[in-house]
Order: C-alpha cells, then structure tokens, then sequence
C-alpha cells in the first residue's frame, strides 16, 4: 500500500490522479477535513494527518509499505518533515518517495537548506528511498502568477532574464508514480526538468500567443519584489526565502536541462507552449 501526502497540493493531487489511472491501491493523507471528505465521496481511502501530532501520522503510514512525502508550505517544514520521517520508521514504511527541490544536495539557496536535512534523515534511517528534485512548477504561472495575468495582462518576478527548466507538474508526478509502483527506482536521485529552458520574457510571450492578448513580464528588484510578497500578507521569512530563490535563478543555477523524465517514464517531458494551450482557460481575463 502507498500512503500519499499532501494529495491536495499542486504535486499530490496528480500522483494520486495517477496513481487511479494506474489502478494502484493507496491511501491519501490530507492536511484538511474538507479536502479529505471530498475524496472520500469519490471513493478515495482519505484520512487526516497533522504533521505536528505524530500519532496523525503513524495511525496514516499503518499498513503502508511506501511513502509519498511532501511536506506543508511552511517555516518550519524540515522539522515537520522529520517529524513524517520518524512515524515512518515506527511504523515500518520500507521506501520513502521524496518530492524536494532542485540542486538540494549543494545547498546552495534556503529552499534547498529546507531539504536537504530531510534527505539526509531518510538516507541514514535505513529507508529505500527516491528523491525528486524538479526544477521551478510550470502550474506556477497558474497558482502564483495567474491573478495578475488576468487581471493586468502581466506577472512578475526578480529573475531579470534568468534561464530556468520549467518542469510540468504532470512530469513530476508520472516519475513518483513510476518509483512508487516499480522497482528499480530505490536509492536513486532525480532531477526532473522541461526539455527547454526559458526565461520568464519566453514564459510570457507563449502565454500571449495561446491567449491572444499581450502578456508582460516585468522584472522587479529585489526590494520591490520583497516589499510586494510582504503586501500580499506573506510572512517575512517565507519572503526571504522566495527572494533568495529568485537569487539563484538570476546566477543562472536553473538553466540545466536533464534526461530524467525520459529516463523514467519512456516519454519526453511537456514543453512550456503545451502547457500553456492546457492551462489557457484558466488564465482568460474577466
């Protein structure tokens, strides 16, 4: 059995679409009631978990021999990330599937340093384990950038004319779909990205092509990208921590083009325009 976490999320929510297509038993382990009964209602095998009560979580894992982790969105997301790993080893989960982030083994920017101590517990617990490491979410244009563009035909970041290798989410979720349900994937890393890298002038110009109106990318400093984050209500360090990642996509760290995707799943990884013709309706203005 396979427990997955945060099926409500951007990533979970097509791991365990998938993992239906695939007719591969699994429990979902949700973060909200609402979300939980809603699966339930569509025959799901739902619970609820709270990352800072474990027996939550060991009472989730019980009878799962492997793990979808994907921790909350939150400041403190490495320990509540332990706290999974821990339940996890008390409950008997043979093989924890990982979705984490790119280049956390360097450690290079904060959101990697959240990770990267979650790997390492998982690696030295006795675990089997798979860890994903994409780049940057095409569906972020959608979850981040997709007010702006409908409400003023633009978006924005603090990237400048940085090259990243936007990955479909559709692509993460088909490669922890693969290591959850085959073997061979144990004790292996990968680096999911786009076939293309793009920077976010590219993003908007297919944007505007499929949606038929002009759409801007407008590059803000630093401060200015900061100082909107904290208008939007976002937590300073939470900020900090998104500014410091436009940071390492300005120093071009994002740009690498990998094979993994094919290497997994037998198919080339979407391309950027494609998800935009698949995302189109979602970002038509009022």
């Amino acid at each position: 059995m396979i427990c997955v976490t945060g099926p409500g999320g951007t990533v979970g929510s097509e791991v365990i679409k998938q993992l239906e297509a695939a007719k591969a038993p699994f429990r979902a382990a949700y973060f909200s009631n609402e979300k939980a009964e809603a699966a339930r209602a569509r025959g799901i095998d739902a619970v609820i978990i709270d990352y800072n009560r474990p027996e939550t979580l060991r009472a989730a894992f019980q009878g799962c021999d492997k793990l979808f982790l994907v921790g909350p969105n939150e400041l403190n997301q490495t320990q509540l990330e332990l706290n999974a790993v821990e339940a996890a080893k008390a409950i008997g989960v043979r093989h924890i599937v990982k979705l984490s982030v790119m280049g956390a083994d360097e450690e290079a920017y904060d959101l990697a340093k959240v990770h990267r101590p979650v790997e390492k517990a998982i690696e030295s617990s006795g675990f089997a384990w798979t860890f994903l490491r994409p780049n940057s979410f095409m569906q972020n244009v959608v979850t981040y950038m997709g007010e702006t563009i409908k409400a003023e035909a633009a978006f924005y970041s603090a990237s400048g004319k940085a090259k990243i290798g936007h990955v479909d989410v559709r692509d993460i979720a088909a490669v922890a779909v693969k290591a959850l349900t085959e073997p061979n994937h144990e004790d292996k890393t990968y680096t999911l990205s786009g076939p293309e890298a793009l920077t976010y002038d590219d993003l908007a110009h297919k944007l505007s092509k499929v949606l038929g109106r002009s759409i801007s990318h407008i590059n803000l400093s630093p401060s200015d990208y900061k100082n909107g984050l904290l208008a939007e209500g976002m937590p300073e360090e939470m900020a900090d921590r998104m500014l410091d990642l436009e940071r390492y996509f300005r120093e071009d760290q994002a740009s690498r083009i990998t094979n993994d995707v094919k290497q997994v799943t037998g198919r080339d990884p979407r391309r950027f325009a494609q998800y935009a013709c698949d995302c189109a309706s979602l970002l038509q203005s009022a």
